[in-house]
C-alpha cells in the first residue's frame, strides 16, 4: 500500500487549483455571458429593421384595404338621381329574436326612418333561414312595430362564429374574436356611412372606425364583461360564467382573474374607438365609464317600453283561468336563471299541499335565439320533471304580443331572477303591471 499524506498537507496543496477550477469556471460564464450578449446585439438591428419592415407592410395593407372600401362605399352610396345618400347600418345578427334588445333595435330604426327618411338602412342579420319580410313581420307580431320606410337586411352565414357553444372555455375571447370576423364578412358586402352596435359586439368598432372609415356608435344592454364579473371570479364564488371546478382550485381562479382582468383591458380599447355612446341604464352607465373610459360621449338612453298598451289593461278584469299565475317573461339565456324560478315554484307546491293555497301555475314566457336556447328550454322541462312540477309549468317562446299582454293581464304575480339585471323590459313591465 502506498503512503497516506496527511490531510493537512494534501488540502493546503489542492486549495490552489480548487481556487484556480473556480476562477476558470466563472471566466468561462463571463464569456458565455458575452457571447450571449454580442449574439442578441447582432441580431437587433437586423430585428429592428424586419420588424419595421413588417409594421409598414401591414400599414399599407391596411391602407389599401381601406381606400377599396371608401371606392365601394362611394358606389354603393350614390343614389339614382346621382347624389350621396347616408348609409345607417345596425349590427344586430340576432335581429329576428324576441327580446328586449330587438325592441330596442326595431324603436331606433322606425325614430330615425322619421327623422331622417332619405337615409338607407341597413341591419346586418345572421338570420339566413328566414326572409326580409317574415322578420318585418316578426317585428310586428312581437313588439307591435312597423317601420315607416323599408330596410335592408345584408345576411351573413358565419353567425355561428359568435354562438357560445363554439366556444366551451375562454368563451368570452373566442365570441369577441368571432365576431370580428363576422364583422368582416358584413363589412365586406355593405360599407355604411354610419355604424352602429346595437347588440354588444365591441370588437367590430375599430374593424368599421379604422378601416371602413365609418362613424360608429354603440348601444350597450349589458357589457361583455363587468367589474360584478371580476368580483365573481376574485372571491372564488359560483356563477353562470364561474364554473364550480375553478372555484375550489385556487390557482385556477387566479388564472381565470388575470384573464378576465386582461380581456377587460382590451374590451374598454376597443369600445373606446365610439364616437357615441349610449347605455340602457344607470347600472350599465358605470361599468362602461369605468372600462371605456368615454364619459364625454355617453349617455343613458332608456329602453323604450310600451306604458300606454299595459295600462289599457282593466284592473278588474275577468279572469279565464281559475288560480293564480305566476308570469316570467325573460330571453332564455343563462344569466336570466331560469332553473332557480322552477325551483322556487316547486318549492311553494310542496307548501301548498301542506295547506289550502288555490291552484298555481308557473307561465315561462321568453325568445329562443337559436339551438343553444332552444336545448336550455329542453333542460328546463327536465328539470321540471324531475321535480315534478312538469303539470303546473308552462313554456311560451316566441308568442305573439297580443298573447303576451293576455297573459300579463291573467298573472298575479311577476317573477324575475336575473342577478345584476341592467334594466329588464320585461321586469320593468312586470312591475309596471
Amino acid at each position: 500500500m502506498l503512503p497516506q499524506q496527511p490531510i493537512e498537507k494534501r488540502n493546503s496543496e489542492t486549495l490552489p487549483e480548487f481556487r484556480g477550477r473556480l476562477k476558470m469556471a466563472a471566466a468561462e460564464k463571463e464569456w458565455w455571458l458575452c457571447e450571449l450578449l454580442r449574439f442578441f446585439y447582432l441580431l437587433f438591428f437586423p430585428g429592428l429593421i424586419v420588424c419595421g419592415t413588417l409594421c409598414l407592410c401591414l400599414v399599407f395593407i391596411l391602407w389599401g384595404i381601406r381606400k377599396l372600401l371608401q371606392r365601394k362605399k362611394n358606389s354603393a352610396s350614390s343614389g339614382k338621381k346621382g347624389k350621396n345618400q347616408i348609409v345607417i347600418a345596425f349590427f344586430h345578427p340576432y335581429c329576428n329574436a324576441g327580446g328586449g334588445g330587438e325592441r330596442v333595435l326595431w324603436c331606433a330604426l322606425r325614430a330615425l326612418q322619421k327623422k331622417y327618411p332619405a337615409a338607407v338602412y341597413v341591419v346586418y342579420t345572421g338570420d339566413v333561414n328566414v326572409s326580409s319580410q317574415q322578420i318585418l313581420e316578426g317585428a310586428f307580431r312581437r313588439f307591435n312595430i312597423r317601420l315607416i320606410h323599408p330596410v335592408k337586411f345584408v345576411f351573413l352565414r358565419k353567425r355561428y362564429l359568435v354562438e357560445d357553444s363554439l366556444y366551451p372555455h375562454f368563451t368570452l375571447l373566442g365570441q369577441s374574436l368571432g365576431s370580428i370576423f363576422l364583422g368582416w364578412e358584413a363589412l365586406m358586402q355593405c360599407v355604411p356611412d354610419v355604424y352602429i352596435d346595437s347588440m354588444g359586439y365591441a370588437f367590430t368598432l375599430p374593424l368599421f372606425k379604422y378601416l371602413g372609415g365609418c362613424r360608429v356608435g354603440s348601444y350597450v344592454h349589458y357589457p361583455t364583461i363587468s367589474t360584478d364579473m371580476l368580483s365573481v371570479v376574485k372571491n372564488q364564488n359560483v356563477g353562470f360564467n364561474n364554473a364550480a371546478f375553478i372555484t375550489r382550485n385556487p390557482f385556477l381562479s387566479k388564472v381565470k382573474l388575470i384573464y378576465y382582468y386582461l380581456f377587460a383591458f382590451i374590451y374598454g380599447l376597443v369600445g373606446s374607438c365610439s364616437d357615441v355612446v349610449m347605455v340602457n341604464s344607470s347600472w350599465t352607465l358605470n361599468h362602461i365609464l369605468s372600462l371605456w373610459k368615454v364619459g364625454h360621449c355617453t349617455n343613458i338612453v332608456y329602453p323604450p317600453c310600451d306604458v300606454q298598451t299595459f295600462l289599457d289593461i282593466p284592473l278588474q278584469e275577468k279572469k279565464m283561468t281559475p288560480g293564480h299565475l305566476l308570469v316570467s317573461v325573460g330571453q332564455f339565456r343563462p344569466e336570466k336563471n331560469h332553473p332557480l324560478q322552477i325551483r322556487a315554484f316547486a318549492k311553494l307546491l310542496n307548501m301548498k299541499k301542506t295547506e289550502s293555497l288555490p291552484s298555481l301555475k308557473l307561465v315561462l314566457i321568453g325568445g329562443c335565439r337559436n339551438q343553444d336556447d332552444e336545448f336550455r328550454v329542453n333542460q328546463l322541462r327536465r328539470l321540471s320533471e324531475e321535480l315534478g312540477v312538469q303539470e303546473n309549468v308552462e313554456f311560451k317562446i316566441n308568442i305573439p304580443f297580443d298573447e303576451l299582454k293576455n297573459y300579463l293581464a291573467e298573472g298575479t304575480i311577476g317573477l324575475h331572477t336575473m342577478w345584476n339585471e341592467h334594466f329588464g323590459i320585461g321586469e320593468f313591465v312586470l312591475e309596471f303591471v
